[in-house]
């Protein structure tokens, strides 16, 4: 009989302390626990700070507390312990050592991988009750149900090939100057049921203001396009700007800085239907070439940049800061904050770097897309790292071929994490795609597409109870969403209708563009909840808008879309007894 080497084993107090009482739960160091498997093997993995000599999972096979070795009210039938398997035998801590594993400890990440043959696995309960733990200093975790998928509970997702509207992405009109042309209810209302159309542009011109005060009349139209959105279940890209000149007539510094005081309340009553606002202001349509008063033609001085600084900045605090501004150039950004992109660890952290996105206006057009890149040996690599966390999105303006055409630009729509584009500029582009077969493709997978895989979930639980569930989703879409996002387990009484609603802690920000997320959550039954059949939902509203369907994110599977709730079916009936 061998036993797992521990740091406390010479420690005979501590070592009993641990065969008497389980050990209460602290999770200082111990985050993102959970396993997956496939036919043959499962896999565990936990992150962890520090640097810790062991780390361990103990594996309760049978889910029976009084047999196996006691620990954070689970009986545990196994034990790993860094890269050795051990099985349980006699009593207390005492284990036998059966061989050796599969283990990674790097970038502190701890991964186990193990043949189920080795676990002594039995077809019910078909699932495992798991705690993980590091040492030193001693941190173990809360109780964790890995439930296996291909056994009960387990679902195989349909894709569905459809376009449709989704908040927040995808292709948007722009029809007209949102100073002057109304909005219409129904217009809007038919982009989003006919054409699968979410967002629209509104470029808003204060160009009688240059001198004086905005009046209240174009407050008021700016309500009431906001108003008109709102209603019609859309969103929009919002720019505000002084001229259409090349002369670069715009405003000084210190009038656009008074005019954005007079907008930040509209901006803050109007947060829930913008989506994202492009930094405009600056220079002919608001991107920052042709302007009398921040260093015209690209003779840009310190002091212009400080002044285009005091702009942005001013703009970042009366925009809400659960929203994000855009400019034009990587430059701008580069120049102004920062030449380090937005960091894992800072993104959607509210600072200054994690609220400035990009907007190419010019995607395409030349080799340098008519100057949106200086130097693109530097600014690729840059914007393609800082787009995985901020908006990204533009228009077309000028056919150029080869550059383009379908190749390149799917290409360099997935590399810079593209979320929007308009669908009414640039034509001879757009057409260019068509012919070339990936316009459909372009218009699936701006922003995300999300679309389940695979799904594991209990058949029954307790008012309570634990309720274990893991499902995979595949982003298919060029980014991610950017702004934030609820996600949601429902369990829907399939007698009376009622809902209830358990919060996940997944983030849907960080479910990355190409690859597929995991979401493994062991949630409380509510203690109040009546037996009966309930259907399981996924529900990730908008958290301003979370009454209104229209602004809940579909995902790309068949059979499961509710188009009166907007929320997603995962095709299990849980009971609950």
């Amino acid at each position: 009989m061998m036993r797992p080497f521990r740091l406390f084993s010479t420690l005979a107090a501590v070592g009993a302390l641990l065969v008497g009482v389980a050990v209460s739960p602290a999770h200082a160091t111990i985050s993102g626990a959970g396993a997956t498997n496939t036919a043959t093997t499962v896999t565990y993995r936990f992150s962890y700070t520090g640097t810790p000599q062991f780390l361990r999972v103990y594996v309760d096979t049978d889910r029976n507390a009084s047999t196996g070795y006691a620990q954070a009210g689970t009986g545990a039938d196994y034990l790993l312990e860094n890269g050795n398997l051990y099985r349980h035998t006699g009593t207390g801590w005492s284990w036998t050592l059966l061989r050796s594993v599969t283990f990674g400890n790097s970038g502190g990440v701890a991964q186990w991988t193990v043949d189920r043959a080795d676990l002594g696995e039995t077809a019910t309960p078909n699932d495992a009750d798991l705690v993980f733990q590091a040492e030193s200093p001693l941190e173990t975790s809360a109780k964790y149900t890995h439930t296996y998928s291909g056994g009960t509970g387990g679902v195989t997702y349909t894709p569905s090939t459809d376009n449709f509207a989704n908040p927040e992405r995808g292709l948007y009109h722009h029809t007209g100057d949102c100073d002057k042309a109304d909005f219409s209810q129904a217009t809007l209302q038919g982009y989003r049921t006919s054409q699968g159309i979410s967002l629209v542009m509104c470029v808003f011109y204060l160009a009688e203001y240059k001198n004086g005060p905005i009046a209240q009349a174009a407050l008021d139209q700016l309500q009431q396009q906001l108003d008109t959105v709102r209603a019609a279940g859309l969103k929009m890209i919002l720019r505000f700007a002084y001229t259409t000149s090349t002369t670069g007539d715009d405003a000084t510094k210190d009038r656009v800085l008074a005019h954005l005081d007079q907008l930040a309340p509209y901006l803050t009553a109007g947060q829930d239907v913008i989506a994202v606002v492009q930094t405009g202001l600056i220079g002919a349509w608001g991107e920052w070439y042709y302007t009398q008063n921040f260093g015209n033609a690209g003779t840009v001085s310190s002091t212009d940049w400080a002044n285009r600084k005091a702009v942005t900045d001013k703009l970042l605090s009366v925009v809400p800061q659960n929203r994000m501004v855009q400019l034009r150039t990587p430059k701008f950004k580069r120049t102004m904050y920062s030449t380090t992109p937005v960091q894992p660890g800072t993104a959607y952290n509210g600072s200054t770097l994690s609220r400035i996105g990009h907007h190419n206006d010019c995607f395409l057009a030349s080799a340098d897309d008519f100057g949106t890149y200086e130097n693109p040996s530097v600014e690729y690599p840059y914007l393609q790292a800082d787009t995985t966390y901020v908006a990204m999105g533009g228009e077309t303006c000028a056919a150029n071929p080869p550059r383009s055409e379908c190749p390149t630009a799917t290409s360099e729509l997935a590399q810079f994490h593209w979320s929007y584009l308009n669908t009414d500029y640039e034509p001879n582009v757009l057409s260019s795609w068509n012919a070339g077969g990936c316009l459909a493709t372009v218009t699936k997978n701006l922003g995300y597409r999300f679309r389940l895989e695979s799904g594991t979930y209990p058949a029954t639980a307790s008012p309570g109870g634990s309720l274990p569930v893991s499902f995979t989703v595949l982003n298919d879409g060029y980014a991610t969403p950017f702004n934030p996002r609820n996600l949601e387990l429902v369990l829907r009484n399939t007698s009376t209708g009622t809902n209830y609603k358990l919060p996940l802690t997944s983030d849907p920000r960080r479910w990355t563009a190409g690859a597929s997320t995991t979401v493994q959550q062991t949630l409380t039954v509510p203690a109040n909840l009546p037996a009966g059949s309930y259907s399981l939902l996924l529900n990730l509203p908008d958290p301003l808008l979370s009454t209104r369907p229209e602004y809940s994110i579909r995902l790309a599977n068949q059979g499961t879309w509710d188009a009166a709730t907007g929320m997603n079916s995962l095709l299990h009936t849980l009971t609950v007894s």
